[in-house]
């Protein structure tokens, strides 16, 4: 069941399009789960050089596909728009408007973010018009058999081309507000017919208005909708309040981007949404945020596409001022059980806070947690996230393996105040002995990106595993066997950033997560 958090980030992706689907263990080899394939809707201007987009596969389990063709079938735009494979890619025609597409290397299908076959180049041939349009029909096949299939539009839209202001750079600390003034300019030759304005913000980002033009997730603001004509060489800005919440971390950075995109390339972004049943953000019931003109020269709205998107892009940069740290404390496990009993342990940490760790934007771990297997057991099951380990030297290609008798842990980018992270062990009890002692280390030093390294309290940076404890012995902070797993499922947070800044902003996949699956 998806937590009250968890569907704020859901509704956030319904603003840029989003897929849901399940999650499970590892597949290696054929595929025994279910796989779907998204491929947003594309718009192209006459006489461009077209755009380069993919495909993003999805799958209820994580999983290997060997022998990937893809087969794209543009006929109902033939003639009016070529596809062909971006440089490296082997693609050839097959027949009149068919591209098939080769994947020389297995294809994998990443268990949060999917898998993403080769890109094409979609570019518009000169008998192309505006209004036309079309489908394009997507198939994949893994191993000889078609696995998974999609369908988009692509349109032919007058091309304009938008280019953001400069970034803003301010300082605030934790609890306080500042402004951020977001510009954009029409550096094309052609009118601008109404702009839209996407926001990917960081955890401690928090909006203080609702403007009714504008959509919100809880205090995020995602979109704002400006209906104002930009002409050529002109320029618009609109000036917005925000506030940190009191729990970021300090001193540190946050930072929201914001993409600037034309509405017909918002259908391309929403057509996701539309397909996986999202929700979309509430739009705010304040009074209209308008634009307000820059510097420089001063119906019905046709459908439009900016003919230059890697110019679209600004974004405010906090400095977070003062001091705002957390402590991250080991959880470990008392356990009990006869020869043979296979026993459970969730083990990881707690942020007691009193800021959270949000390591989203930069993707890297917030901590490394190395769990040592108690003497007389043996590791029959470990989470997906944790890899088997030699001193501080970790096997990551054989994550997930058990039977090891040391593993690191990879908890992920986010870790709230006040909330546990762990991933669920299961140990066989190979032979009872008295007081055996397992370890589980939060904090531990990596030659990695990422990490923590300013606990405010490392004295409880460990915690013991206890199996068949003595009188008065206990293992983390309970002596009544595995701890339970609480709080809202952070693990589930997909940081709209990264959404919103692939390339294209292609389908992303939320997973739930297996209880082997670090959890919050």
């Amino acid at each position: 069941m998806l937590t009250h958090s968890t569907r704020r980030w859901l509704a956030g992706l319904g603003v840029a399009g989003a897929f849901v689907a399940a999650s499970a263990s590892p597949a290696l080899a054929e595929p025994a789960a279910e796989f779907y394939m998204f491929f947003e809707n594309v718009t192209v201007a006459p006489g461009s050089a077209g755009v380069v987009r993919g495909a993003t596969v999805l799958g209820s389990e994580p999983a290997v596909l060997n022998e990937v063709t893809v087969r794209y079938d543009y006929r109902s735009l033939a003639g009016k728009v070529t596809l062909a494979g971006d440089t490296g890619n082997d693609c050839s025609a097959d027949g009149d408007a068919v591209l098939v597409c080769i994947e020389h290397s297995p294809l994998v299908v990443d268990e949060e973010f999917g898998g993403f076959p080769s890109r094409v180049v979609i570019a518009p041939t000169d008998k192309a018009a505006a209004g036309d349009t079309g489908e394009l029909k997507i198939s994949l096949r893994a191993g000889g058999k078609e696995v998974a299939d999609s369908t988009s539009q692509i349109r032919i839209a007058e091309g304009v081309d938008l280019a953001a202001g400069p970034n803003v750079e301010v300082k605030a600390a934790p609890g306080g507000s500042f402004k951020a003034p977001f510009s954009v300019q029409n550096v094309g030759t052609t009118t601008v017919d109404g702009v839209v304005a996407i926001f990917d913000p960081d955890y401690g980002i928090r909006s203080k208005e609702r403007f009714d033009n504008c959509f919100y997730v809880e205090d995020y603001l995602l979109a704002c909708e400006f209906d104002e004509k930009i002409p050529a060489g002109e320029g618009r800005t609109a000036t917005f309040n925000y506030e940190l919440a009191k729990d970021t971390y300090a001193p540190g950075s946050q930072e929201s981007n914001v993409r600037w995109v034309v509405p017909g390339d918002l259908d391309a972004l929403n057509s996701a949404r539309r397909e996986a049943g999202v929700a979309a953000a509430r739009q705010g019931t304040g009074k209209t945020l308008e634009l307000a003109p820059m510097p420089g020269k001063r119906n019905a709205r046709a459908l439009q596409t900016d003919v230059d998107p890697s110019n679209n892009w600004g974004a405010v940069n906090v400095q977070v001022t003062g001091k705002n740290g957390a402590d991250l404390e080991a959880i470990g496990a008392a356990l009990s059980g006869k020869k043979g009993a296979v026993v459970t342990a969730p083990l990881g940490f707690r942020n007691n806070g009193p800021a959270t760790l949000d390591h989203f934007r930069s993707g890297s771990d917030v901590t490394y947690v190395d769990v040592t297997v108690p003497k007389g057991t043996t590791a029959v099951e470990v989470p997906f996230e944790c890899a088997p380990r030699t001193g501080n030297d970790a096997e990551w290609e054989e994550a997930g393996t058990p039977g090891a008798a040391a593993y690191r842990c990879y908890p992920g980018p986010f870790a709230p105040a006040g909330e546990e992270l762990t991933g669920e062990f299961k140990f066989r009890i190979d032979k009872v002995i008295a007081n055996a002692t397992g370890t589980v280390k939060v904090n531990v030093p990596c030659e990695c990106e990422g990490g923590f390294y300013e606990d405010l309290k490392p004295a409880n940076d460990t915690a013991k595993i206890l199996v068949n404890a003595a009188s008065g012995q206990g293992g983390g902070e309970d002596d009544g066997g595995a701890l339970p797993i609480t709080g809202q499922s952070t693990g589930l947070i997909a940081g709209i950033g990264a959404l919103l800044l692939a390339a294209g902003v292609g389908g992303y996949l939320v997973a739930k997560r297996r209880r082997t699956r670090f959890v919050a």
